[in-house]
C-alpha cells in the first residue's frame, strides 16, 4: 500500500462546491486536500454563458470555474489530479481509497461529486453519441453551424443551450413533454422572440434515427393524440436534468428515492464527519450559488467538527 496521509478536511470534487469549500477550509486553516479526476470546475464549465451569478453579470462557464480554481490557489490549495475508488467511514478518521492504491485519511470529509446529464435512453441514443447525439451545446454546437437541431427539455439548461444553438445553428426546435417550460420566464420570453427557435409542445422523443455515422432524424410523439412523425434534424442535444453521481457515498447514508443524499442545515450526512454538498445534495433548486454557498457552509461545519474532535484528543 502506498504513502499514507492524514488531512484535517479531504474534499472530493472540484466544481464550485468543492473549489468553495477549498476556500473556506485554508482561511479556517485546516489541512486539506481536494481530489478531481478530471478538470476543476465540474459541470459549469459547459456553459456557454453565466448571467445569474452575483456581481457577475455575464461571464462563460469556463472563466467562472477558472475564477474558483484561482482563488482556491491563492490560497495554496491542494488540488490532486486522482480518481477515488472509495470513501470508508470510521470512527477515528475516514478513509479515503485512490485508484492508484494510495490511502488518505482525514477527520472530515466533503463529498460534492456533482451530477452526470440524464438520457432519455432510448433507442438510437448510446449508439449515435458523439455522431449527433450530445450533452453539451458549448462542447459541439461548432459542428452544427448552419444546420437543424433537436433540443429535448424543458428547464433553464434547456432554454439556455437552445438560445446558445440559435445563434450557430440554422433551426432549433424544442421539444418538450408538456404544455408550459419549467425554465425561468426571462429565458421563456427569449425563446419566443428567436425566431429560429421553434417550441414542439407535449412532444417527446421515441427514437434517434441515423445515416451512416451522422444523426439524420428524430421519432417524435404528441402526448395528447398518440400521433407521430418523424423530424428531420442533423444533432440531437439532450437536457432532461441531471443524476447525482453518488457512487462513493457509503453505505448507511441517508438518501431520497431519487439518488440525492439528505442533509442537515450544516450540509452534514448523517454519518458524522461526512458532508455532501452541490449536486449531490437534496436542495430545492439546482444553481451555482447555491452549490458554493453549500461549499461554504459544509467547510464552516468541518472545521467546527476538526475542532471539537482536537479539544477532546481525538
Amino acid at each position: 500500500m502506498a504513502n499514507r496521509k492524514l488531512y484535517d478536511l479531504i474534499i472530493i470534487g472540484g466544481g464550485p462546491a468543492g473549489l468553495s469549500a477549498g476556500i473556506y477550509a485554508l482561511r479556517a486553516s485546516m489541512r486539506t486536500v481536494l481530489i478531481e479526476k478530471g478538470a476543476p470546475g465540474g459541470q459549469v464549465t459547459l456553459s456557454a454563458e453565466v448571467e445569474n451569478y452575483p456581481a457577475i453579470k455575464n461571464k462563460s462557464g469556463f472563466e467562472l470555474a477558472q475564477s474558483f480554481l484561482e482563488h482556491a490557489q491563492d490560497y495554496n490549495l491542494e488540488v490532486l489530479p486522482q480518481e477515488v475508488s472509495a470513501l470508508e467511514p470510521g470512527l477515528d478518521f475516514h478513509t479515503v481509497r485512490l485508484n492508484s492504491d494510495e490511502v488518505l485519511k482525514a477527520h472530515a470529509v466533503i463529498l460534492a461529486t456533482g451530477g452526470s446529464p440524464r438520457k432519455l435512453s432510448i433507442p438510437g441514443e448510446d449508439d449515435n453519441y458523439g455522431k449527433g447525439v450530445s450533452y453539451c451545446a458549448v462542447c459541439d454546437g461548432f459542428f452544427f453551424r448552419n444546420k437543424t437541431v433537436v433540443v429535448v427539455g424543458g428547464g433553464d439548461t434547456a432554454a439556455e443551450e437552445a438560445l446558445y444553438l440559435a445563434k450557430i445553428t440554422k433551426k432549433v426546435y424544442l421539444v418538450h413533454r408538456r404544455n408550459t417550460l419549467r425554465a425561468s420566464m426571462i429565458l421563456q420570453k427569449r425563446l419566443e422572440a428567436d425566431p429560429k427557435i421553434e417550441i414542439l409542445w407535449n412532444t417527446v422523443a421515441k427514437a434517434i434515427r441515423a445515416e451512416g455515422d451522422e444523426v439524420c432524424a428524430m421519432d417524435l410523439e404528441d402526448t395528447y393524440s398518440g400521433g407521430k412523425r418523424e423530424l428531420k434534424t442533423d444533432g440531437a442535444f439532450i437536457f432532461i436534468g441531471f443524476e447525482p453521481n453518488n457512487q462513493l457515498v457509503p453505505a448507511g447514508t441517508r438518501m431520497n428515492a431519487d439518488g440525492y443524499v439528505v442533509t442537515d442545515e450544516k450540509c452534514e450526512t448523517n454519518l458524522d464527519g461526512i458532508f455532501a454538498i452541490g449536486d449531490l445534495r437534496e436542495k430545492y433548486a439546482r444553481q451555482i450559488v447555491l452549490s458554493a454557498a453549500d461549499g461554504c457552509t459544509a467547510a464552516l461545519a468541518s472545521a467546527h467538527y476538526v475542532e471539537i474532535k482536537r479539544a477532546a484528543g481525538l
